[in-house]
């Protein structure tokens, strides 16, 4: 019994001190990449640009936005920030005016209209908004309200 207990314990302090030793490898590789102008992240959410870097006294000195620095802690600096990779495949079409934002207009047409939108405008007018006056609102959100209870 005591041959097991022993047995489980250094199994553990084996595999507590092969985690701290990885993870001392990643910090220590992160850290090697480290340059002036590389985007990265801090342990407390500041994304920035290293500008430059004090090895003496592990000083690092983020630029968050032109003209703004920050010297942090160089263990404070976790992660290095990738790029997003923007697909240009097909281009975002912005309208020039809300046309394409109403639904029901027979008449004009929209490059962003969905088929079911064009197909059936009837359908959906009635969740369309509509000029109603103060008094209908009311009569319409009460008549609203008793068909939930």
């Amino acid at each position: 019994m005591n041959i097991v207990l022993f047995a489980m314990l250094g199994i553990f302090i084996f595999m507590m001190f092969r985690r701290n030793k990885k993870t001392k490898e990643q910090q220590a590789q992160l850290q090697s990449q480290f340059a002036p102008g590389v985007e990265v992240m801090t342990t407390f959410g500041l994304f920035g640009r290293i500008v430059s870097m004090d090895d003496a006294e592990n000083k690092v000195v983020l630029e968050l936005s032109p003209g703004n620095l920050a010297t942090v802690h160089r263990q404070a600096v976790t992660k290095i920030v990738e790029p997003a990779v923007v697909a240009e495949d097909e281009p975002t079409v912005v309208p020039d005016d809300a046309s394409s934002l109403t639904v029901g207009d027979a008449g004009s047409s929209s490059a962003t209209a969905t088929p079911a939108a064009t197909a059936a405008p009837t359908a959906t007018a009635s969740t369309a908004p509509t000029a109603e006056t103060p008094d209908e609102t009311l009569k319409r959100l009460n008549d609203e309200g008793k068909k939930d209870s």
